[in-house]
């Protein structure tokens, strides 16, 4: 453990020195702000909409830029390494190549964790500021977005590893981690858009379905936040919630199994291949 701990250090520092960590953050809380004001400018009004609009607007943003933050903070991990030749140099000390992927997934995780809370919690701060209203259910939803995001991060920053592990340069991860994002974020769901309404029902059953969400990452946490109480009525969300029939404790452990899969893939490989 202290040695993974010693190797998530040195990618925190690594992040704090490439200026990674201050990036995400003030971009997250300046989108976070900006929608968090003007939530509301759709009715007319520009203002701090209620926290429920913040969460939709949030979630919606979060599916979009969170998985890209930890593709790129990912995707060159192990191969980047290699062709700097600082693996080498690592690996001549005491340190296993499992302890190496768990080290720098703890880091990039770490950062990206900090990342959200930081500039998500300003939105809810400022919110919270101005003496809006808000109930405890509504806290509880904007609590469960945050660790849920965390969440989401760490399935990206897992496929990026495995990505790393794969390939021999790092433009081709790249080129890849960018593919990923593509099909999991925009291509899926329109071909399973597409589907549906060909379909007409004859084919994708209720439970053909459900499996079809829980293949994508993304949908998953789409259906975790937007798809129940007041949030789903606001997303649009909550009657393919309903019809999903996914249980919050369902669309969680396909989230942790989104990210211990790549991860342990990327373990493998890692440690079968040749530097």
């Amino acid at each position: 453990m202290r040695t993974i701990l010693i190797v998530a250090r040195k990618e925190i520092q690594e992040g704090l020195r490439n200026r990674w960590v201050l990036a995400t953050t003030l971009l997250l809380a300046a989108l976070a702000l900006t929608l968090t004001f003007l939530g509301s400018a759709p009715t007319g009004n520009v203002g701090a909409g209620a926290l429920d609009v913040v969460i939709v607007s949030l979630s919606s943003l979060t599916i979009f830029l969170v998985p890209l933050i930890a593709l790129l903070i990912s995707h060159d991990a192990i191969v980047g390494e290699m062709e700097r030749g600082t693996m080498l140099l690592l690996l001549s000390y005491p340190v296993g190549r499992w302890q190496v992927i768990f080290g720098k997934f703890a880091g990039h995780l770490a950062i990206l964790a900090f990342a959200t809370l930081l500039g998500y919690g300003a939105s809810a701060a400022v919110l919270a500021a101005t003496g809006v209203s808000i109930d405890a259910a509504t806290w509880s939803a904007f609590l469960s977005m945050i660790l849920s995001s965390v969440m989401l991060g760490a399935v990206f920053i897992a496929i990026g590893y495995l990505v790393s592990a794969l390939v021999a340069e790092r433009g081709t991860a790249g080129g890849i981690a960018i593919g990923i994002w593509l099909f999991f974020v925009l291509i899926y769901d329109m071909a399973l858009l597409g589907i549906l309404v060909v379909d007409q029902g004859r084919t994708v059953t209720g439970d053909m379905l459900n499996v079809l969400l829980l293949l994508n990452p993304a949908d998953a946490y789409r259906l975790l936040n937007l798809g129940s109480g007041s949030v789903g009525s606001l997303s649009g969300m909550g009657g393919i919630a309903a019809n999903a029939a996914l249980s919050p404790a369902m669309l969680i452990a396909a989230l942790a199994a989104w990210a211990l899969a790549p991860l342990a893939a990327a373990t493998l490989v890692f440690s079968r291949r040749e530097l």
